[in-house]
């Protein structure tokens, strides 16, 4: 009777489903002990490693990017002759905004790699996620005005509404903008006063400072004055103050004298309008002023007072006396007419 063969099991893979380390160990050189530890010393530092160099090259674009737009934001609107004025603090805003991006980019990208790090070296972040869950719900439910706080911070920054240097109106406060942060904004007011605003409490901006202003002037006459004199009187002061070499980087545009305005008892009202450098609308609208009274006096043009009629008491009583007394006489001689 024949004897057949036993047949001999192939010995079974000590790696797991993944593991590419280990599978290649064990087809080459077939021994179990090192295929298990070729994984442990060669495999997971090798994961760790490529997950490390991915978060860097991911960090590294997406601040590119940032640093593209920054560049994109330092880009100006004026005109060439006042420019150079504002270059700079452009330059700060688009540097202030490119910073915080810059951190939120990275503390994302190395939460998300640290985590994947962990993971890789056999560490359950179930819980970790878990832990992180709770904490988000108990910050959106415990610190509800600070998140607030910071998402407008963010906003802010992202669309450049104002930077440090601005002046601006953010309805209970206004004021020059001293300092910027993510939870809040410090202005300083005309008097001195400091205001801190926590920027979720911030429903709407006024700035007063953003690529351009406006000087805004309104000139008081007589009604007895010629008008047409008047405006073509204002248009060569403005035009003069245009010419000046000592406006030239602070005037963006030529003067605009737009007619009357406004119809008073006592005056008429032309307004006079300046378009600026921003910041610059205060001092060209005094210099304006100035140099239209200066011109008014040397043409005879006056300003006009405002009148009023003023009564006084003891005229007042005469002239009540005076009216009873007058009453009684048409009285009296009725009465005589009729006997």
């Amino acid at each position: 009777m024949p004897v057949l063969p036993l047949s001999i099991a192939a010995p079974t893979s000590p790696c797991a489903d993944g593991e590419t380390v280990c599978d290649l160990t064990w087809d080459v050189t077939g021994n179990r002990r090192l295929a298990e530890w070729s994984d442990v010393i060669i495999g997971k530092p090798l994961a760790i490693i490529g997950l490390v160099l991915l978060g860097i090259v991911a960090r590294w674009l997406l601040h590119r990017v940032v640093d593209r737009i920054a560049r994109r934001a330092e880009r100006g609107v004026l005109p060439e002759r006042v420019e150079s004025a504002v270059t700079a603090r452009r330059k700060q805003r688009a540097a202030t905004m490119a910073g915080v991006l810059k951190s939120i980019i990275t503390f994302v990208v190395v939460a998300i790699v640290g985590t994947m790090v962990l993971s890789e070296v056999g560490v359950d972040i179930a819980p970790i996620i878990a832990s992180a869950g709770i904490i988000g719900i108990a910050l959106g439910f415990g610190a509800q005005s600070l998140v607030k706080d910071f998402l407008a911070g963010i906003f802010i920054f992202i669309e450049d509404q104002y930077g440090v240097g601005d002046v601006v109106d953010v309805g209970d406060a206004s004021g020059t903008v001293e300092a910027v942060t993510l939870r809040m904004t410090r202005l300083r007011d005309i008097e001195g006063t400091v205001w801190y605003v926590p920027n979720g409490e911030i429903v709407r901006v006024g700035n007063k400072s953003q690529n351009w202003s406006r000087a805004v002037v309104d000139v008081r006459v007589g009604y007895d004055e010629d008008l047409a004199r008047v405006q073509r009187i204002l248009r060569e002061v403005a035009h003069d103050l245009w010419e000046d070499d000592e406006y030239s980087h602070v005037v963006i545009e030529e003067p605009e004298v737009t007619g009357v305005e406004l119809m008073e008892p006592d005056s008429v009202t032309i307004r006079v309008m300046v378009k600026t450098a921003p910041l610059e609308q205060w001092g060209v609208a005094r210099a304006l002023r100035q140099r239209i009274k200066a011109r008014f006096d040397h043409e005879g043009i006056k300003v006009p007072f405002a009148q009023r009629v003023v009564w006084h008491r003891e005229d007042r009583d005469r002239d009540a006396q005076q009216e009873k007394q007058r009453d009684g006489a048409a009285r009296s001689g009725s009465t005589a007419d009729e006997g």
